[in-house]
């Protein structure tokens, strides 16, 4: 409790330094997908946009396995107690995977991956033995619609068979699934609950769609673009006119009301109608208060370099592993700045109001 209120203090009144370390450390160990997401600016091929940029536009291709090493054992030094995330852009097809996660387990540092959990089933029992912490899966609804909106005919089945055999082993990680509602799978919600009953998960978690507007980014840079240039963002396909809101209300409502073997969750948490309505179809109205990520996370691309929070943040440099150490990049002056930049707009910028990191 004291440790909470002293971070949060030192977030507000000097967040260019801050006097304690990172939760997470976001791993973007490689710029390959294997599936075609219809929300995603990698599975639209949407080149343009910051997201696309963070998740695949470094090379190598792969994070060199002697990189990633360098950055656990310097985790392992000056932040023992921070988190290892696999997230970008696909881990499971990272060639270094499982040796990394035992070397991560030798340093005593948890390891978590997100994952669409195409090739899950064929890696399971390695990732156990390898000492695997957290498995954070992607899914986006019932197997006919989750196929249409990855563009892969059995990418549902394939990721149920490997989180039913990953979990059947001795020491599983803890598992959970997170499902973005889109307009493809409003109305099959509920149903997406069911094939999930019979498993000891520890939670189900749907996110609202995280997008950027052009008009949004346009507002954004007549303001921050000459620092933190903005870009529209998971628009390609997505459609949110399209989004029968009515329907989503309902369906959210019956799941909060619903018995579930695990906890469920919605990012934002939104309980009225009428706030559904300002989320999809009034961007420029802030959820949340201020930017949760940047001052817990920093990503590391394949390169070494380093960008604020995670692959949707602002494409900006704040240093690389190979130059600086972890302790010097977190606290750098570039990061410094962004975060002092943050907190004086109130802890938001124009660009980041449909972020997950402000939830």
């Amino acid at each position: 409790m004291l440790a909470n209120k002293l971070k949060n203090l030192n977030i507000r009144y000097s967040p260019e330094k801050l006097h304690f370390g990172p939760e997470w450390l976001v791993m973007g160990v490689n710029n390959v997908c294997n599936l075609h997401c219809k929300m995603c600016d990698v599975g639209t091929k949407n080149d343009q946009s910051n997201f696309y940029e963070n998740l695949v536009g470094t090379q190598p291709l792969n994070m060199p396995l002697e990189l990633i090493q360098r950055v656990m054992d310097e985790a392992a030094q000056h932040y023992p107690e921070v988190k290892i995330g696999y997230a970008f852009t696909e881990p499971m097809v990272y060639p270094h995977l499982i040796e990394s996660l035992q070397y991560a387990k030798e340093r005593n540092l948890f390891t978590g991956i997100t994952t669409n959990a195409l090739t899950l089933k064929k890696n399971a029992v390695a990732l156990c033995e390898a000492g695997l912490g957290g498995l954070y899966v992607s899914l986006d609804g019932p197997p006919e619609i989750h196929n249409h909106i990855r563009g892969h005919k059995s990418s549902f089945q394939r990721a149920l068979e490997g989180i039913e055999l990953i979990l059947s082993q001795p020491n599983p990680p803890e598992v959970s699934v997170f499902c973005v509602i889109t307009e493809w799978n409003i109305g099959h919600l509920e149903e997406f609950l069911t094939y999930f009953s019979h498993l000891p998960l520890t939670q189900i978690g749907f996110m609202h769609t995280n997008f950027t507007p052009q008009h949004i980014a346009d507002q954004h840079n007549l303001i921050y673009g000459d620092r933190y240039q903005a870009t529209a963002s998971n628009m390609d396909e997505i459609d949110v006119n399209k989004m029968d809101l009515d329907k989503m209300f309902q369906e959210i409502s019956a799941i909060k009301s619903s018995d579930t073997p695990f906890p469920i969750s919605f990012s934002p948490e939104i309980d009225k109608r009428e706030v559904l309505e300002d989320f999809y179809h009034h961007p420029e109205k802030l959820f949340g208060k201020r930017c949760n990520d940047v001052f817990t996370n920093i990503m590391i691309k394949s390169d070494g370099s380093v960008i604020p929070a995670h692959g949707r943040c602002y494409n900006l440099t704040i240093g690389n592993v190979y130059q600086e150490n972890l302790k010097e990049i977190w606290n750098s002056r570039i990061i410094g700045e962004f975060r002092k930049t943050l907190m004086d707009a109130g802890g938001l910028l124009p660009a980041c109001t449909r972020c997950c990191s402000a939830f």
